[in-house]
Formats: C-alpha cells, structure tokens, sequence
C-alpha cells in the first residue's frame, strides 16, 4: 500500500473518548487509501466509504465538543467554528468535486489529501489544547515583542506538530534558495475592511516527505498530489495557530492561497519589507522558512488563487510544470553565481547582466553570504571588496576558513585600482579580479571566459 496513516503516541490528548475516535477517524481514511488503489471496488464502494468518513467526523465533532462544554474549555466557540468551516464549506466543497467528476481517480485523492491535511493540523494543534498542551504562553506580550514571540511560536509548533527540534538560523531570512523548494503563500484578511496579511511558507521538499508525508505512510521520496493537498491544509492550520498567538491577527480569516516558483516567491521580496522572515533548520530534515509581509506591500496577481474549483488542476499544473523544470535544469543545468554586493544597483544590474545564462543569486553583506553559500553551493561567488562591517577580504578570509568552502572560486569585484589591496588577498586565491567601471558587456565576457576555462 503506497499511502497511510501511521497513528504516533503523540496525536493522543490524554481524553479515552477522544483519543479512540482519532483513532477511527485515520482507520476510515486508511481504508480508502486502500479502496483507491484497489482497482476491483468500484465506484459505489468508495462512495459509501467517504460517507462513512463524513458520517464519523461530524458526529466526533459533536461529542468533542460536548466534551469541551462539560470542562468548560475557553476555547470553545473558537474550536466550534474551525470544526462548523470544515462541516459546512470544506466537505460540501470536496464532496461537488468528487459528484461533478464521477468520483474520478484524481477527485478522490484530492479529497483524501484535504482530509489527511486537515486531520493531522487539527489532531496535533486545536484538539491537544484541548488539555492544556498548547497553552498560549505569549498572547499577551507587548507588539515590540511580537517578534521573539513569533519565534518562539513557530519553533514550539514544529516540535508539538511535527516532533522536530527545530533552531532559527536567521531572522532576517532575504528569499535565498535552499534545496528543491515548495513555496506556499497564503493571504488573510477580515471582512471588507482593508486589515490584511500576507505570510509564505517555504518547504524544502524533503522537510515535507519526512513530516506530512510519513505521517500519511508515504514510501517515495518524491511530491505527489496528494502530499501537496495534504501539505496545504497542514499548512493552513500551522499558521493558524501561529496567528492566534496574537491579539491582532487572530480574527483574520484565509482569503487566497498560491503555490509559487521561485521566481514569483524571488520578485515578493524584492521590497525587502517583511514584518517577519524566519529560517529554520530542522537538522537532517530539511529547511522552513517563515514570512510575513508588512500588509501595505501586499502582492496582487501573485500566482493563480486556488479556489475549491480549481484546487485539484491548480496542483497537478504545479506539479506537471515543476516537473518540467527540474527536467529542463537536468537537461541543461546553468552555472551557479552568488553576487556580495551591499549596492541594491550593482545587485540588480549583475542580475540582468548575467540572469539568462546563469542562476544568479544577491547578497547584500558577507554574513548573508555565508549563508547562501551554506544553503545553496554556488559554482562562482562576485564578491565586493568594499563592503562595511565585513568587506571583501574578511569574506573571503571566512569561506577559506571552512573546509566545505575552501575551494569555491571568488572574483572581487572593486571600485578602483588599487595593486596593495590586491596583492594583500593573493594569499587567499581569488580567482581574479572585476572592475565596477568595465562595461557591461566586459564583465559579461570575462565571466563566460572563467567558465569555458573551467571546461578545459
């Protein structure tokens, strides 16, 4: 069986009642994980099998909240209406899907990847607050602390959720590449009003098969649809808990989601105005970013909304083109240079000087670069030699420092003529050396002439 749930110690509350209908819950989609890829049930088999799943989910949703009621849980209202969304627009929405398709293959897993999502965010976030093991130990900090709070949040969450240990390895996070990523943003809002919030959700792929997909029983290591559904609604409740943390987002209710490329994901942050921009490394899991986007720079026409009309095509289309992509990269793979430049000019003219030949990746100081490079190895590195706090030199001096880095080639880039300057990084072996005041197309050449050199 190519899918499952795999019930761990920790979705259990510590409530009987509740724990076994959690139990019942993943035994049912389970079981159509199975249907689904039994070819010999037909369609009325697995027809009855989701009405089974909706008939069990609605009614744990009345005992559980019976249970609330009974303790007098504060959260009460709050939790019936997450459970009143998913009974009245969630369900509804799949079960259209499932009848204007004729229960088609790719309707049904759509279907199990929503439940799936929302089952594991709901089990491991609202329902263990039930008993106190979420408790809200930051909600009422001050907004000039919002920020450590936010990270305090989002590091706690991926242990209660996921078991991870996780350590924020940059707080000022500038959209570098890590790894094959999936790039999630989602936009909230309140009503009619103009109160807004953007946030983005960076995965790196593995990260997601070792958290939502083994907890689905996923055996390949590779996206497939039914991971991303189930990674968007996981997602979903992931931020929602982050939002409630605080007493001026948590009203804000979901008004459009995107899957990104990375291109799209590289233009929003271009403005380099972010309320919060977290990197984490969850060890040898893989790497999550988290940020939130000042709601005056939200974007408009990032990405085409999914919609429950358009979720299923939306994410085979993201899929399909991902594919095509990685298999273009393959087939023809760009050399890969990282630009240091503390100039937002020179970054963006190195860029449309050398972006269609090669993957050019910016940063603005030599501790930013130190973490592209640590992130995302490039084949050349243009370094500025004359950069505040940290220059040219000093980088330089860091990357030979690292055995991993040791041999990664460097050509300054410089203002001026200066022999003493140069002589004084021979000992470092830069690979050469760039004048600011060449014009562009001798910069252009002097860079294809590095990498033919390398092919000989």
């Amino acid at each position: 069986m190519g899918n499952q749930f795999i019930w761990q110690e920790e979705f259990n509350i510590g409530v009987e009642t509740i724990d076994k209908e959690h139990q019942q819950l993943f035994r049912i989609i389970n079981k159509l994980f199975i249907l689904k890829e039994e070819e010999k049930n037909n369609q009325w088999t697995c027809q009855e099998g989701i009405k089974f799943f909706k008939g069990h989910a609605i009614k744990h949703f009345a005992d559980e909240e019976a249970y609330m009621q009974s303790i007098q849980y504060e959260g009460l209202e709050e939790h019936k209406r997450i459970h009143r969304n998913f009974r009245e627009n969630t369900l509804p929405a799949l079960e259209q899907e499932l009848e204007r398709t004729d229960y088609a293959p790719d309707a049904v897993e759509h279907f199990l990847g929503v439940c799936a999502g929302w089952l594991i965010g709901h089990t491991l976030t609202e329902d263990l607050s039930i008993v106190g093991k979420h408790e809200r130990k930051w909600k009422n900090l001050l907004p000039s602390d919002e920020f450590t709070a936010v990270k305090k949040v989002i590091v706690q969450l991926i242990f209660d959720m996921f078991r991870l240990e996780s350590q924020v390895i940059s707080d000022a996070y500038s959209g570098e590449k890590f790894g094959r990523g999936v790039y999630y943003r989602l936009v909230y809002g309140t009503g009619r009003d103009e109160k807004r919030q953007e946030i983005i959700l960076v995965f790196e792929e593995k990260l997601l098969i070792n958290t939502v997909g083994k907890i689905m029983g996923i055996q390949t290591n590779k996206l497939d649809n039914m991971l991303v559904h189930a990674a968007r609604y996981t997602a979903r409740q992931f931020v929602g808990r982050v939002l409630e943390h605080f007493p001026t987002m948590d009203s804000l209710e979901l008004k459009e989601e995107n899957l990104l490329t990375y291109e799209q994901f590289q233009k929003i942050f271009e403005k380099q105005e972010l309320q919060v921009s977290l990197l984490l490394n969850t060890g040898g899991n893989g790497y999550f970013a988290y940020c939130m986007i000042a709601p005056h720079l939200l974007q408009n026409g990032v990405g085409t909304p999914i919609e429950k009309e358009n979720a299923m095509d939306e994410v085979e289309k993201y899929l399909r083109e991902r594919k095509g992509r990685e298999e273009q990269e393959k087939s023809n793979p760009k050399q890969k240079i990282l630009v240091v430049d503390d100039s937002m000019t020179i970054q963006q003219g190195m860029k449309q000087l050398l972006g269609n030949d090669y993957e050019v990746a910016i940063a603005d100081s030599g501790v930013a670069a130190i973490r592209t490079i640590t992130l995302n190895r490039p084949d050349l590195v243009l370094l500025d030699y004359e950069m505040p706090v940290c220059d040219g030199k000093q980088t330089l001096e860091m990357l030979r420092s690292e055995k991993a880095f040791e041999d990664i080639p460097v050509i300054f880039l410089t203002g001026r003529r200066d022999p003493q300057s140069m002589i004084g990084v021979m000992p470092l072996k830069p690979s050469g050396y760039l004048l600011k005041t060449s014009k562009p197309v001798e910069i252009k050449k002097a860079v294809d002439a590095f990498f033919e050199k390398k092919k000989v």
